[in-house]
């Protein structure tokens, strides 16, 4: 027997997207440093564009982690991706997502600059040391967003992946269209 795949409805998803932003205004009073203000401020950024990011594409996460800034084409609102068996593809992504991505890399390269680092940054979004985040760490993430937006902590990346192709299937989607994404 196969079980439906989990997925969240479009006001849980809502919640999850705004849990990054809200939950940054509540650390933001505790942080002292301006170094850890600034931190805070591009995590908080970088995980709503993830987030985002998952959602309006439907790409994997092992997609995201790989993600470089010349796969973006912010003109067209676009992200090529390197799928499995080294397929590639174009996912098309939503406003939303785009102002959250130019959000975060505007941070990650004034951050970038701050720590003294040289060059351009080794991927799309960087973890606390300027290396690559992984899929683990996107997991992680995700996970304490689920739980702050009171949201089932057990759902996956992956669940977002589910959810965006059964709401674009809600909205009037041909089936062909969203295998394709």
């Amino acid at each position: 027997v196969k079980r439906l795949p989990k997925l969240l409805s479009l006001n849980e998803v809502g919640r999850l997207l705004q849990a990054p932003e809200r939950l940054w205004k509540d650390d933001e009073k505790k942080k002292k440093s301006a170094k850890d203000k600034a931190w805070g401020q591009y995590a908080c950024r970088r995980d709503a564009a993830m987030l985002e990011l998952l959602y309006s594409t439907g790409m994997r996460i092992s997609e995201l982690a790989g993600l470089m800034d010349d796969h973006i084409d912010f003109l067209s609102g676009v992200v090529k991706v390197r799928g499995k068996g080294k397929k590639e593809r174009l996912c098309p992504f939503g406003r939303p997502a785009y102002r959250a991505l130019r959000s975060a890399l505007e941070q990650r390269d004034i951050l970038w600059a701050g720590m003294g680092k040289k060059g351009r940054p080794p991927g799309l979004l960087l973890n606390h040391r300027g290396g690559r985040l992984t899929t683990r760490s996107m997991e992680r993430i995700m996970k304490k967003y689920l739980a702050y937006a009171g949201l089932n902590p057990d759902m996956s990346p992956h669940a977002l992946r589910h959810s965006f192709a059964t709401h674009m299937l809600d909205a009037g989607a041909d089936l062909r269209s969203v295998q394709e994404l």
